[in-house]
């Protein structure tokens, strides 16, 4: 990190402004460079009004922030250069930026740095890139509790837990001459193993509602073709989203929209009517409604209620029953067939437009959105961290085992610090090169 990069960090196109970050040993003097003005001994978080020149023209009239080391985000000096939005003059300063000294950032590699150089934490890192792509107020509070060190204050408060119990155990091991230490046995160690476990437990509990914070509820509607799929997804959407004919078998492949529900996100995905056929474009329709059931944390089945039960109606009850579940029965403007018992449902007419808040209260029900308006906020969210978490509780498991098993408490240490690394990696205390190029690479140009 001994050179300097810039990039531009606000979205392209028109605008009133743009943004260009410089950070870097060499900022101040890259500015100094192109600037109308010497900012060699200016103050730190100080802005100056002034011009962008080269060769004599000016390019554009600019504010410029200078931040000097190490009170920025990255730690490093950094200059940003609050220019006119637009595609040529953003370009044509950036372009100026490297040409006098200055290296194109790579994506995220603001927040790369400001992590290496221990401004932030890896958790933190990832509420920078939530923040940005937060769609619902809960997503919004999910990533500032993230960037407020919230949640990794946790995970180091397991790791200290756990260090103080392996370096007893050393202190056993490396000096066992000392008559007056106390000797760590197995019994000693159980207790404070199955408090921190149940501590992993409820953080990785949490978890499940963190993910739905920040990524929504994934509801597939499935049912036989033309009993209202698209007709729901359209009038949950408030548009005509989705294709409504009488003809048995338009919806093809699968049609998506989403709505915020009580500040969570819900991402609809109306697939292809379920049924026996011989086309082979509908076919595959089917198999990719079916690959969405598995995937979905929630399933919408319809029903008719102007037809019988059929048997591939039974065979998709059969089909959700493991899976959280809402059935629905619609068209009750028309007069009853179905048989509806030991079936829990919920009827509804999209047509009349009768019953649709019963089922997004249902969904809230099933989903405890009412509890999660008021939570604090404090959870984990991503796959990777709750990955990480669930390997280091299995660790915790082993370790219990083997306590049962009488393993010598040496033995028991390896794994001991084996989940130490491992909630150490959540946070980035441990890490690779490899994970932080994975990682960082979402993020976009300029953060």
């Amino acid at each position: 990190m001994e050179d300097t990069i810039a990039a531009i960090s606000t979205s392209s196109g028109a605008g009133a402004i743009s943004i260009i970050r410089i950070s870097g040993p060499e900022s101040i003097n890259i500015i100094n460079k192109i600037f109308s003005h010497d900012l060699t001994n200016a103050k730190s978080h100080t802005i100056h009004y002034g011009h962008i020149i080269s060769n004599n023209e000016i390019i554009d009239e600019v504010l410029v922030s200078i931040m000097r080391s190490p009170k920025t985000f990255t730690t490093e000096d950094t200059i940003e250069i609050n220019c006119h939005g637009g595609y040529a003059t953003t370009n044509k300063v950036l372009e100026l930026v490297l040409k006098n000294g200055a290296r194109l950032a790579e994506p995220g590699e603001f927040t790369k740095r400001a992590f290496l150089n221990g401004r932030i934490d890896l958790l933190e890192a990832e509420s920078v890139m939530d923040l940005i792509d937060s769609k619902t107020e809960a997503s919004r509070k999910l990533s500032i509790s993230g960037l407020t060190g919230n949640i990794s204050n946790k995970i180091e408060s397991l790791r200290e837990e756990l260090i103080k119990i392996i370096s007893n155990i050393e202190v056993n091991i490396d000096y066992p001459e000392y008559e007056d230490i106390n000797v760590v046995t197995n019994e000693e160690i159980l207790p404070k193993v199955k408090e921190l476990k149940e501590k992993i437990e409820t953080i990785l509990s949490d978890s499940d509602t963190g993910k739905i914070i920040n990524n929504g509820i994934d509801v597939g509607i499935i049912g036989k073709p033309n009993v209202g799929k698209s007709s729901l997804l359209n009038t949950l959407l408030g548009e005509d989203k989705a294709i409504v004919t009488d003809i048995e078998g338009t919806t093809r492949d699968i049609v998506t929209g989403s709505i915020t529900l009580d500040g969570i996100l819900l991402n609809f995905i109306d697939t292809a009517g379920i049924r026996e056929t011989n086309d082979l474009v509908e076919s595959l329709g089917i198999e990719k409604s079916k690959d969405i059931i598995s995937k979905c944390d929630l399933v919408i089945l319809l029903l008719d209620n102007s037809k019988e039960l059929s048997n591939e109606d039974k065979y998709l009850i059969d089909l959700i029953k493991d899976k959280k579940h809402i059935i629905i029965v619609n068209k009750t403007d028309l007069p009853t067939k179905l048989n509806k018992d030991n079936l829990d449902t919920i009827e509804i007419s999209i047509k009349e437009n009768i019953g649709i808040d019963k089922l997004k209260n249902k969904i809230k029900e099933l989903f405890h959105l009412e509890e999660i308006k008021t939570s604090d906020m404090t959870y984990l969210s991503s796959a990777r961290s709750i990955a990480l978490l669930t390997e280091a509780k299995n660790k915790l498991e082993e370790v219990l085992n083997n306590i049962e098993l009488d393993t010598p408490v040496d033995i028991i240490e390896i794994d001991l610090k084996e989940c130490w690394n491992l909630l150490g990696e959540i946070i980035g205390k441990t890490y690779t090169d490899e994970l932080l190029d994975e990682l960082f690479q979402r993020f976009c140009l300029g953060k």
